[in-house]
């Protein structure tokens, strides 16, 4: 086979791969993420089954790609929002981000669920996965980084325990708006508008000086 032919191949294998994912996230957003099953999304497309598991061999399998996907979505999306920001201020990045973060989540709620909620009993994502999603995290320590150096934040808020922290008082207020308020847009989301609050609550508690209270300290 000439190496034209084996390109068509290779694109149309590429291009059924993306629609057997995109068939799946539309069954997703009408039965929920967990119900997803091989056989509804072969008929999405008017495929037999056998042919479906020539390009996902099990439903853990799409899944998997689904993460992966998702996952280069938002920290394509976090790292578009930053680089558009016309500002090398931390404090105004930082919530640029995170509203780029929050927007994305909002507008995809079914990828939103597979990577930052664990809905589905038994998956978890493969290595490569995984990967776009560890660099969305090395990004934000690289971030927290430059507060430090900055004198902005303290040096625990670029460790590990400071990434987590970060990463579960930013997420706490999507969680509830997607719970609570499903359907409101990020400017009527009630939940969300707590951002700006949550950012500063993280800035005051690895401030380097002044800003938080020192349990040590005799009163």
């Amino acid at each position: 086979m000439s190496n034209a032919g084996l390109d068509r191949r290779t694109r149309r294998r590429q291009e059924t791969i993306e629609e057997i994912l995109t068939a799946a996230i539309e069954l997703m957003e009408a039965e929920g993420v967990a119900s997803l099953s091989l056989s509804a999304v072969a008929r999405q497309l008017g495929m037999q089954p056998p042919s479906l598991y020539q390009y996902f061999p099990s439903k853990m399998a799409i899944y998997d790609a689904l993460f992966q996907r998702g996952a280069e979505f938002f920290r394509d999306a976090r790292r578009e929002a930053q680089a558009a920001a016309g500002t090398d201020d931390i404090r105004e990045l930082d919530l640029i981000a995170v509203t780029a973060y929050t927007r994305w989540c909002l507008e995809h709620p079914v990828y939103s669920q597979l990577l930052f909620w664990r809905t589905i009993p038994g998956f978890e994502p493969s290595p490569e996965a995984y990967a776009p999603a560890q660099e969305t995290l090395e990004d934000l320590r690289q971030h927290l980084q430059a507060g430090v150096d900055r004198g902005q934040l303290r040096p625990e808020a670029a460790t590990d325990e400071g990434l987590a922290l970060y990463t579960s008082i930013t997420a706490g207020p999507v969680s509830q708006q997607l719970a609570n308020e499903p359907d409101a847009s990020f400017e009527e989301g009630r939940f969300v508008r707590l951002l700006p609050t949550v950012l500063d609550m993280f800035y005051q508690y690895y401030a380097p000086s002044g800003g938080r209270h020192d349990s040590s300290t005799s009163d």
